[in-house]
């Protein structure tokens, strides 16, 4: 799936399947994206925008690393999948149904900035 991917220096890895038109986003604004989840070990969907319909609105600075170093170089219309290493995730603590040590994907859609 990461075969073409692109491989930042936190080895965080990223392919676009659609290169977006707008602005990137600076860690001192908000988003809007859709997003889904899942565990890099064996596909389990952890938690999906896309599932509920709605989508979310947060602080570049206010998610885990992997999350805001994948979106702060996409641009607004955008979809990307993100490959985030356990160490710009959760690590060794985990949350709720992400495990210690998880490795996890992000299909994201970034779809607003303010």
């Amino acid at each position: 799936m990461m075969e073409n991917a692109t491989v930042t220096e936190s080895g965080l890895k990223y392919v676009d399947e659609v290169v977006g038109t707008g602005d990137s986003p600076r860690m001192d604004q908000q988003v809007t994206v859709h997003y889904t989840g899942k565990l890099a070990s064996n596909g389990r969907k952890f938690d999906s925008s896309v599932d509920r319909g709605q989508p979310a609105t947060f602080p570049m600075n206010g998610v885990i690393k992997g999350f805001s170093e994948g979106l702060s170089t996409m641009k607004v219309g955008g979809k990307r999948t993100v490959y985030i290493p356990s160490a710009l995730g959760y690590g060794p603590r985990g949350t709720g149904p992400i495990p210690p040590n998880a490795d996890l994907i992000f299909e994201l859609e970034l779809i607003s900035i303010s």
